[in-house]
């Protein structure tokens, strides 16, 4: 089969891969209808060393289940499935506890002990505790949203919460990203009154807008600081979405929350301490997140986006199939693209 490998930082290539196949009674194949290129695949894409077998790429799919092991209960032959980008048993008392992402049999896709889902097909570990059956089929108009549950729309979602968010609440999202745009969403779902989106692309703050964002911040440093302090009376918001991983990502957050308030990190961190520990806790500010419990997150969000009261595939601005990938990642990496949607 046809698969997205990457070699190296900028090496990406569309190759042929051994089938997919049933290893484990707990697996299932999964033909993939849709995947996409997250923004967590650009920190190997800049700096991944050389490997000479490569790695299969991509941690977000949906797709129709085309076998099942003899052990999977769940699912059957046919159904058109979400592929969180984490993979877990559903039984562990972290799975019970809606962690699935720390699940103690637990992994993540695209890692090189289970391959990525850029592909024409992909193996699920533990598929009963994995997949999500869709009540409607792949040809479904809102394909594009639904595959936003596989990761983006639940880490936004997910960074809200950790956030604390809720109605009457004063909101900064840093990061413009498709998270960060998702992040924006889950504000508003979640009652936020007021939505502040750090970014500077004008693109993706048009996008934030229509997401439910009242203030676009695109100055960046010590003036963006001041800019959302100015929005927000003077003390900074409540809650503070963390979309982008770098430490001065992290350290714009701090330097936005209110005293009392709460940051929710889900952007992979590229930093060992988080900066201004003495302020932080000095000003009682709590930091939480981390990787998403999507798995947890669908049952919730999943009749939102199918009666239309949110619309996170509108993130997606390019569509390329497998022979395209790579120029997909080139155009994420120049920031041409905010989300490519991969279609095998």
């Amino acid at each position: 089969m046809r698969a997205t490998v990457m070699f190296g930082a900028h090496d990406v290539r569309i190759q042929n891969v051994p089938d997919a196949t049933i290893v484990s009674p707990s697996d299932a194949l999964v033909r993939v209808t849709r995947a996409c290129i997250c923004g967590s695949d650009l920190w190997p894409y800049e700096a991944m060393e050389r490997s000479e077998s490569g790695r299969v790429m991509g941690h977000e799919a949906i797709g129709v289940v085309e076998a099942v092991g003899a052990d999977v209960r769940k699912l059957k032959v046919g159904d058109f499935v979400i592929m969180p980008f984490a993979y877990s048993d559903g039984t562990c008392d972290f799975c019970h506890e809606g962690l699935q992402t720390s699940c103690v049999h637990g992994g993540f896709f695209g890692t090189s002990q289970v391959a990525g889902a850029q592909a024409e097909a992909v193996r699920i570990p533990l598929a009963d505790g994995t997949l999500f059956a869709l009540p409607v089929g792949p040809d479904h108009a809102l394909v594009a949203s639904l595959l936003t549950l596989s990761d983006v729309m639940g880490t936004g979602h997910h960074a809200a919460v950790a956030a604390r968010v809720a109605p009457g609440k004063s909101v900064a999202v840093v990061g413009d990203g498709a998270v960060g745009l998702c992040g924006v969403i889950a504000a508003k779902r979640l009652g936020a009154e007021q939505i502040i989106m750090l970014g500077r692309h004008p693109d993706r703050l048009g996008l934030a807008r229509r997401f439910g964002a009242t203030d676009c911040v695109p100055e960046r440093g010590q003036a963006g600081v001041e800019r959302v302090r100015e929005l927000t009376g003077g003390f900074g918001a409540h809650a503070v979405l963390e979309c982008v991983g770098s430490e001065q990502a992290m350290a714009t957050a701090l330097d936005i929350v209110r005293p009392g308030g709460a940051i929710g990190r889900v952007g992979v961190p590229h930093y060992d301490a988080i900066p201004g520990a003495q302020p932080m806790f000095y000003r009682n500010i709590s930091v939480g997140g981390g990787p998403a419990p999507v798995r947890a997150y669908i049952a919730e969000l999943l009749p939102d986006v199918l009666e239309g009261r949110i619309e996170p595939g509108l993130v997606f601005d390019r569509v390329v199939d497998l022979e395209g990938v790579p120029d997909g990642y080139r155009a994420m990496d120049a920031r041409e693209s905010i989300k490519v949607m991969v279609k095998p």
